[in-house]
């Protein structure tokens, strides 16, 4: 999935986000950049399913490399 950050702006000017395909804790990073860009404070949050999986990070290095590299 891609990630991003849906934004739903309603007509009294609150702005309510979701942040797609991160998975973890990292979500919660884009909490304080979308205030500084909208010069706004968070009153409220709440976590998606994703927020409880752990990510995958994928180096390239396959465990046969990494052994005969040691």
């Amino acid at each position: 999935m891609t990630k991003r950050v849906q934004l739903r702006i309603f007509p009294d000017g609150r702005v309510q986000a979701e942040v797609q395909g991160i998975k973890g804790k990292a979500c919660t990073s884009y909490i304080s950049i979308l205030e500084e860009l909208l010069k706004a404070e968070a009153v409220d949050s709440s976590y998606t399913p994703e927020y409880f999986e752990k990510e995958t990070v994928h180096t390239g290095i396959s465990d046969e490399q990494s052994v005969a590299n040691s």
